[in-house]
Order: C-alpha cells, then structure tokens, then sequence
C-alpha cells in the first residue's frame, strides 16, 4: 500500500486486539488484490451507553487504480454484530468480493450469458403434427409438435417467437428442433 493503513475507533475505547484482527484482514485483502493504494477502516459502536446488545458498524474504505470501493456493514437488526469480530469479518468478507470481482473486471473475465438460440415459427402443418422455425440467419429448422415444451401445439401460429434446442441428428427434414419453448414478451434478443 502506498498510504499507511488508518484504522478508527468510534463511541469505544481503542483495542489492540481488534486492530491486529483488522492489519491481519487488510494483509489478506492485498494478497486478492495487490494494487490498493490506501485502506480506512472505521469500527465504530452504535450505541455507548449498552453494556449488552450493543451493535458494531464497520466501515472500510480502499482506493485501488481507478476505482474507490467502499464497504459499510451496517449491522441493522443483526444481533451477530454484538461481537466486533464478527462485524469485522463480514465487513472484510464483502470487502474481499468487491475486490475479487474488480479483479476479474479489470482481467476481462466476466462471465457472460450466451444468448438460448431463438426464431419465429416460419410454416406450420397442424394436421401433420410438425412445423418450421425462421432463424435470425434466415435457415429453418424443424420440430415436431412433441418439442414443444409449455404450449399447445394446435394454439401456435406463425410468426410466434420460440427458444429451440437443436437435436444432434437431422431429421429427413434437415435440422431438427429437439425442444421448443415459446417466449413471451420479455426476452433477450
């Protein structure tokens, strides 16, 4: 860390113990993500005057290249937050995923959801049971009125939209559908 670690007691008298608890978190918090410049770490208790029941807030602060996280664990009705090494660790613990999904940002490994493979109903053969789905390139593929998963076959009409799994064998028909699912309203295009 280029700054010096800052570490704050609010409404409590100062513990040692809870300030190595903290120097030990940070120290892992760098070795997840070895770029944080500066850390702050606010523990702070809610109320003084409890002698039980008293709540723990733990605030932390870490400034990393382009970026400012900040982590406030607000103990709410969380009654574990009696014990300040519990808010500690939490506040850490949220700390630690914000900086590990940071890290996959910055490394470009965010996971990303490919899109189920979608048509519309092109043709439609009720008397014979089967159909063909229009794909967004323009090919068709088949299905029989048995793929179709959630929906009455004798109700669909062309120009539906559908989601469709293709099966691994081609039917006599060319490419076959093994599931077809019709979407509604709202979907990914």
């Amino acid at each position: 860390m280029q700054t010096p670690l800052e570490i704050t007691f609010r409404n409590m008298d100062h513990s040692d113990a809870v300030e190595a608890r903290i120097r030990e978190k940070v120290d892992k918090l760098e070795q997840v993500y070895d770029r944080i410049t500066s850390c702050r770490v606010r523990v702070e208790s809610i109320n003084r005057q409890h002698t039980k029941g008293n709540l723990f807030q733990v605030n932390i602060e870490l400034s990393v290249p382009g970026k400012q996280v900040v982590v406030g664990r607000n103990p709410g009705k969380n009654h574990a937050h009696e014990d300040v090494y519990v808010a500690v660790r939490d506040a850490f613990n949220a700390a630690r995923r914000r900086l590990e999904d940071h890290s996959r940002r910055k490394a470009g490994k965010v996971k990303t959801h490919e899109v189920p493979p979608h048509g519309k109903v092109a043709r439609l053969f009720p008397y014979e049971g089967y159909g063909f789905i229009e794909t967004p390139d323009g090919g068709e593929i088949y299905f029989h009125q048995n793929s179709l998963v959630d929906g009455d076959f004798t109700k669909l009409e062309q120009g539906q939209e559908v989601r469709y799994v293709v099966a691994e064998k081609e039917s006599e028909k060319g490419p076959q559908a093994s599931t077809v699912k019709l979407i509604g309203k709202h979907h990914l295009a």
